[in-house]
């Protein structure tokens, strides 16, 4: 979301640190849920079963991001902070100043996955991670939302190293957390229990990613296989063999189907590869780029993927015949670090701390 020195569009900004996470706010649900409260307490209040009209203010072309960054733990005078910003569709704009602002004191953000359902989002830090949660203003204004400082700690995720991955299934009742050690957990949430717990999964876990249904959980690490893990049974199912030349880099389950997408680099090549979740077998390969793939998406409806690379490019391709849509060159001066489609699948953020 940063291009550093150039002349930025509305639509890129840094808030005056590196940005290194990133993600779309579920402002529906979280709307939602405050006014299914407040029908229930008037419905309750009146005696007479009519739920009296709340109306929301959140628009849709009103969207939130929340961001995080910052100096890192030395002192670079840099604060380490997670952030709210307002984004205009209309105007394909963010706002010039945060929407709220929240220091994490000398930790920095490292990961970040959002819980689908509006509950609030879990970030990692180079020893733990914390769960955030938000602050509803009683107007019910998008622009008013906050963030509220974390009172529970995740006593099963303190003091376990920096987590290179995170994410939620698709209902927001499993947390999967990979370690630079290579240590993989899978819980059920919100009650934490632990459903897989693989001290050597990897030489370090690099990224996962759940099936929509939450049957699956895919994970790659540094070098080595692609790994599957059946959360029914807590075991790894199967591997997903590299071909020689082969370095596999993210995994993505396609959205309502039996495909699974892993980015590969294959020389200077870059390529997405295509598994059936039936037989575990390739599907096909496809060379999209000559350059490092550094971080990958699918859209909600799973029609696009989106790729960035090492060389700051952005490219929106088509999940049928992985042919390239669209593509940004240069839209930042770094590496892109992140991507993710909004829920209605129109807007791609990427990002990186440069």
């Amino acid at each position: 979301m940063a291009k550093g020195g150039r002349e930025m569009p509305p639509c890129s900004k840094t808030y005056g640190f590196p940005l290194y996470v990133a993600a779309w706010v579920p402002i529906d649900r979280i709307l939602e849920k405050e006014v299914e409260k407040e029908a229930a307490g008037i419905n309750e209040a009146r005696g007479d079963g009519e739920a009296e009209a709340v109306l929301l203010s959140a628009k849709e072309d009103q969207l939130v991001l929340v961001l995080g960054g910052g100096g890192g733990e030395g002192r670079s005078g840099v604060p380490n902070a997670v952030l709210l910003s307002l984004f205009d569709v209309a105007s394909r704009s963010l706002s010039d100043q945060p929407l709220h602002r929240l220091g994490t004191e000398g930790e920095i953000p490292y990961r970040m996955a959002m819980h689908p359902g509006g509950h609030g989002f879990i970030c990692s830090f180079p020893k733990s991670c914390r769960w955030f949660q938000w602050d509803v203003p009683d107007s019910k204004e998008p622009h008013k939302l906050a963030l509220k400082s974390p009172k529970k700690p995740l006593h099963q995720l303190e003091d376990i190293g920096p987590q290179l991955a995170l994410a939620f299934d698709s209902e927001g009742t499993l947390l999967a957390a990979g370690g630079e050690d290579g240590h993989l957990r899978v819980f059920k949430w919100p009650s934490m229990e632990v459903i897989l717990n693989e001290k050597d999964a990897h030489t370090s876990v690099k990224d996962l990613n759940f099936s929509f249904e939450g049957k699956f959980l895919v994970s790659l690490g540094d070098s080595g296989p692609c790994r599957i893990w059946d959360l029914s049974s807590s075991t790894a199912l199967t591997s997903l063999p590299l071909e020689e030349g082969e370095r596999f880099g993210h995994c993505r389950f396609l959205p309502r189907s039996d495909i699974l997408y892993v980015t590969a680099m294959h020389g200077v090549d870059g390529k997405i590869i295509s598994w059936s979740t039936s037989s575990w077998k390739r599907i096909s390969s496809k060379k999209i780029l000559r350059d490092t793939i550094s971080a990958f998406s699918v859209s909600n409806d799973g029609k696009f993927l989106a790729t960035g690379t090492v060389e700051g490019d952005v490219a929106i391709i088509n999940s049928s015949d992985l042919m390239v849509q669209m593509t940004v060159r240069r839209a930042h001066l770094g590496p892109v670090t992140a991507l993710e489609f909004s829920q209605d699948s129109r807007l791609l953020k990427s990002n990186s701390s440069l």
